[in-house]
């Protein structure tokens, strides 16, 4: 259990409330990951406007490198929400348990995102030209390569406040793998 509390909207300041209330017209309801991000005066407004920027990817390639990355830094919540928002964008249950695990046999452009996003975080961004050259020959362009970091790093963020805070998970839990 977390000895990290999620603060309410009348703990948190003037700007995290305004924050809180555009996500619950938005979501229906403040995530905890978000609501432990406003013990920040900063920290929330800040990665809602970096991990809501603009991208080469759409939201359904986002889910395949928030799925791999989640699974890869082992982080329950972040699997469990977009285990949730992944279904919203297409997924079914099985292509879900696939991507965690890093692959896509389904597509091979969607596998190819899926198992460069786990080289570039297992390798700490030392994949080589090799796996580059293959990620190019799937469609990807040098666009493509940075968003991917962007997205990645977009992800770890929230990867690691979770495995730092541990907050409950307050959606449908993702099966273990």
């Amino acid at each position: 259990m977390s000895n990290f509390n999620v603060p309410t909207r009348e703990e948190v300041s003037a700007n995290n409330q305004a924050i809180f209330d555009n996500l619950k017209k938005a979501v229906g309801f403040v995530p905890n990951i978000y609501g432990a991000m406003a013990h920040s005066e900063h920290a929330l407004g800040s990665y809602l406007q970096f991990s809501g920027a603009a991208s080469s990817f759409n939201k359904k390639q986002k889910e395949v490198i928030d799925l791999a990355v989640s699974q890869l830094n082992e982080c329950r919540y972040c699997q469990s929400a977009h285990t949730v928002t992944s279904k919203m964008n297409g997924f079914t249950d099985d292509q879900i348990i696939e991507l965690r695990k890093g692959g896509a046999s389904w597509d091979a452009k969607i596998d190819i995102l899926a198992k460069t996003a786990v080289n570039i975080v297992s390798t700490k961004g030392k994949i080589g030209n090799v796996a580059l050259e293959e990620f190019y020959t799937a469609g990807y362009t040098k666009a493509n390569v940075i968003d991917l970091i962007m997205a990645i790093g977009t992800i770890t963020v929230t990867n690691l406040l979770h495995n730092v805070t541990d907050v409950a998970i307050d959606f449908p839990l993702a099966p273990a793998l």
